[in-house]
């Protein structure tokens, strides 16, 4: 049993505590301490990867205690990737931060530590009511990031914010006591296995159980109708804070990946898939409707959170078919998405700082940038990446998304296919009027001379630069990555696999004979 894994949960939890208990000290060792900790995070979650390259799942028992009685961290692919794509979003955003976004509140660099802890926590975490304590832990740093800075904007927005996920988080503790009273268990694994030999008489209530899990997913993952709430919190929140938070609607996608493939997948008996026709037109409609927010945005930050909102509707309608191409594809684009989404964020911030009075508001008219060359070159990188033109990585992601949705594949109808092309390109369009509008606006339709404000930031650009600068890497790695998506992807539909990781081959088997005994 390898000590690494836990390694992602102890390094930003005590560092996060210690920065706590100094919140008060000098600024500069706060910063160094914390640029320490989340640049270690890399290598870490490097070789996490590595070992989780082969296929192998790796178990961590807590206190040496087994499965199902103690708590378990697993370690597979999706995980492995989703540490790596965290701590590949969270360095360029801190760099960002220490230039002074980081000042506003004297409990950033803690409350930032223990968003990274909420997060990998999430993703190895093998339990559900363990998934719903970090869950927790990212509620409450995460609203308190977002009042970063206080102001009357990040006020009401952080007030919708913690009551919807308030309401969340109730609704996610009424499923997990049901699953428990039910199964007499949480852990996801053992969890799979009562839910594939349960009788007719449990599944009402497991189905019920299930929705709501469904629910709360779908609210972290900003789905429709569980969205609104997103646009304004993430554009009131200063850049990148915003740009951490593009990995947060991943969280509710992960969940929803791993607890609707394991749990309640295509092996569930009588609740087997049991989300895909809820996904489906929820995913597409979200789509739809971000589309139609981002055209209608009127400040840069406000566009970049409707273009998060897009990519969830693709990402969802695409795990709703549930075909192995089509989760690799979603997989590949959501790296692409998160990493774009939080440059763009970080973008607008440094856009917001160079016109002063203006902000990022799109207006027809108003004076040029500093340096706005190389500010426009940032943006149209973005640009094209989101809106998925050739060569960079928007396009292989929906190359590989519409070819996975082709008539005739196995698993999807015609008609299938022809919602989700439409949708998807058409939303691409929308999108590319969007941006170019912005574009004309920030960059073409300027007066006069630029702003006396204060002269552009090095680090901050290069924050910038690095997650914008993802989208041509993941077209010259596109090869290894597309790889090792599509064995994620086929890990994903061999829930035995995990099943029997966690808790043994022999002791599935006899627990399941007991359940059949049991029924019958």
């Amino acid at each position: 049993m390898s000590h690494w894994i836990i390694a992602p949960l102890l390094l930003p939890l005590f560092t996060g505590l210690a920065l706590l208990l100094g919140a008060r000290r000098n600024l500069r060792m706060r910063r160094a301490i914390s640029l320490a900790a989340t640049t270690a995070l890399l290598p870490l979650a490097a070789v996490l990867l590595m070992q989780a390259h082969d296929g192998a799942y790796q178990v961590y028992a807590l206190g040496d205690w087994p499965a199902p009685f103690g708590i378990v961290l697993v370690l597979d692919r999706l995980s492995a990737l989703m540490l790596m794509l965290t701590a590949a979003l969270a360095l360029p955003a801190l760099l960002y931060a220490v230039r002074g976004s980081d000042a506003a509140g004297p409990g950033f660099h803690a409350l930032f530590q223990l968003q990274l802890f909420g997060l990998n926590g999430a993703f190895l975490t093998g339990d559900l009511f363990n998934l719903f304590v970090f869950f927790e832990v990212l509620l409450i740093a995460s609203y308190a990031l977002l009042m970063h800075g206080q102001g009357p904007a990040r006020s009401r927005a952080g007030v919708h914010y913690v009551v919807l996920n308030l309401i969340g988080s109730s609704l996610f503790l009424f499923a997990v006591g049901t699953l428990y009273g039910i199964a007499g268990t949480l852990n996801m694994a053992d969890l799979a296995v009562h839910v594939a030999h349960s009788g007719a008489s449990d599944a009402p209530l497991l189905r019920a159980a299930a929705l709501l899990l469904l629910v709360v997913f779908a609210l972290k993952a900003a789905l429709l109708p569980l969205y609104f709430w997103l646009p304004r919190a993430y554009a009131s929140a200063h850049a990148p804070v915003a740009a951490l938070f593009a990995i947060m609607t991943k969280v509710g996608i992960y969940s929803i990946l791993r607890v609707y493939t394991l749990v309640f997948g295509a092996e569930a008996g009588l609740l087997a898939d049991l989300a895909l026709p809820w996904l489906w037109p929820l995913g597409l409609a979200t789509l739809v409707l971000a589309s139609i927010g981002a055209l209608a945005a009127q400040e840069l930050r406000t566009l970049v959170a409707y273009l998060v909102l897009i990519s969830v509707g693709t990402l969802l309608a695409a795990t709703a078919l549930g075909t192995p191409d089509a989760l690799a594809a979603a997989l590949y684009y959501l790296l692409h998405t998160t990493l774009i989404s939080g440059g763009l964020f970080l973008l607008a911030g440094n856009i917001r700082r160079q016109r002063g009075p203006y902000s990022d508001r799109l207006l027809e008219i108003a004076p040029p940038l500093q340096q706005a060359a190389l500010f426009g070159v940032l943006f149209f990188l973005g640009a094209v990446a989101m809106v998925g033109m050739p060569p960079l990585s928007g396009f292989v992601g929906k190359l590989m998304l519409l070819s996975a949705v082709m008539p005739g594949t196995a698993g999807v109808s015609g008609a299938q296919a022809a919602w989700f092309w439409a949708t998807v390109l058409g939303g691409s369009l929308l999108t590319l009027v969007a941006l170019s509008r912005a574009g004309s606006r920030m960059f073409w339709r300027t007066q006069g001379d630029a702003l006396a404000t204060e002269r552009p930031d090095g680090l901050r650009i290069f924050g910038t630069a690095a997650l914008l600068g993802a989208s041509p890497l993941l077209v010259v790695f596109a090869a290894p990555v597309t790889a090792y998506t599509q064995a994620t992807a086929l890990q994903l539909a061999s829930p035995a696999s995990y099943i029997d990781a966690v808790l043994g081959a022999d002791a599935r088997a006899a627990y399941a004979r007991t359940l059949e005994d049991t029924r019958q």
